[in-house]
């Protein structure tokens, strides 16, 4: 017995975190890099104190009813904890934190990616190259949309909307922005505020979503709402799939009331609705908003920071619950 506390980490994470976790903790990893199933979290949880797991791992209110009377904490490696029932944790008297702020300009710039490949379709021109398709030049071949002195909507200012906001004001465009309360006027930074989505929508030639998944946000942007979008607007998503109803979205993009999406997250990942597949004005990624090598051993620094002040009976910086 090393006297350490054990800690269960649910997928493999970056080298510096996991050196840290086995100098500190008695750390069960997950060498295969597999998804746990509800029943191994459970099993492998025998006898730990914290788990640290990541947005793939679902702790629904059956898998924390199950959890042994040993867990303490749950320390996510991730921002968004929609993957954790927040009020089952409370109930078992489980500490819950999260890696806030680390993440923040990573996800920004995979948000102006995004944008852009949306906006240039980028996807039809490396496809030709990529295929050996590229026939010529033509001047009104594969025509995008600049998005230069454009309006960009976000809804969500928090740290990563700021962020957004900040880095597409290089590009001269005009912000709009929906969030729970208006910003101060130095945050704002001559960003114009609406207090209603029906309000801000409008006035976004490009609708960047940043807000987190809730119960309130589910589905968010849907059939009626997407209709009060300029014409030819673009859509791009580094929130979560939940926020976007999948029917609503794809059946603008075919129709040409949205002229192009670029997305990051999805409903049911990774199994996403075929469809995007089908279509050449999307732009695609595979949820790596914060897939740089600093942020993520950032991110597991954080996590470790709270599982270090939970271990020692202090308040973990990041507590939600």
């Amino acid at each position: 017995m090393s006297g350490k506390a054990v800690v269960l980490v649910t997928r493999k994470l970056p080298d510096a975190v996991e050196l840290r976790l086995a100098r500190d903790y008695d750390a069960r990893f997950n060498v295969a890099d597999t998804v746990y199933s509800s029943d191994e979290i459970v099993r492998l949880s025998e006898g730990a104190e914290v788990i640290i797991p990541c947005h793939t791992e679902k702790l629904t209110a059956e898998v924390i009813g199950r959890l042994p009377d040993t867990v303490r904490a749950i320390c996510s490696f991730s921002v968004g904890v929609d993957h954790i029932d927040l009020d089952a944790a409370r109930q078992r008297g489980i500490l819950v934190t999260n890696t806030p702020e680390v993440l923040n300009d990573a996800t920004a710039e995979i948000s102006m990616l995004l944008m852009l490949g949306a906006a240039r379709r980028a996807y039809e021109g490396e496809r030709q190259i990529r295929t050996d398709t590229w026939a010529d030049w033509g001047a009104v071949a594969q025509l995008g949309s600049q998005i230069t002195g454009k309006r960009l909507g976000i809804i969500g200012m928090g740290r990563v909307g700021q962020i957004m906001a900040r880095r597409a004001r290089g590009f001269d465009m005009e912000i709009h922005y929906y969030n729970r309360s208006r910003l101060s006027p130095e945050l704002e930074a001559g960003a114009i505020y609406h207090d209603s989505l029906e309000q801000l929508l409008p006035q976004s030639d490009v609708l960047s979503l940043h807000c987190p998944a809730t119960p309130e946000s589910h589905h968010l942007l849907n059939l009626n709402r997407i209709a009060l979008l300029p014409d030819g607007a673009i859509v791009v998503n580094t929130a979560r799939g939940a926020v976007v109803d999948d029917d609503a979205l794809i059946s603008a993009l075919r129709s040409g009331k949205l002229s192009a999406a670029g997305l990051d997250v999805f409903n049911n990942e990774p199994n996403i609705d075929p469809r995007y597949r089908e279509l050449k004005n999307t732009f695609l990624l595979p949820h790596i908003g914060s897939a740089t090598r600093e942020t993520r051993d950032a991110m597991g620094f954080r996590a470790l920071d709270n599982v270090d002040a939970i271990i020692a009976g202090d308040e973990p910086r990041d507590r939600l619950v």
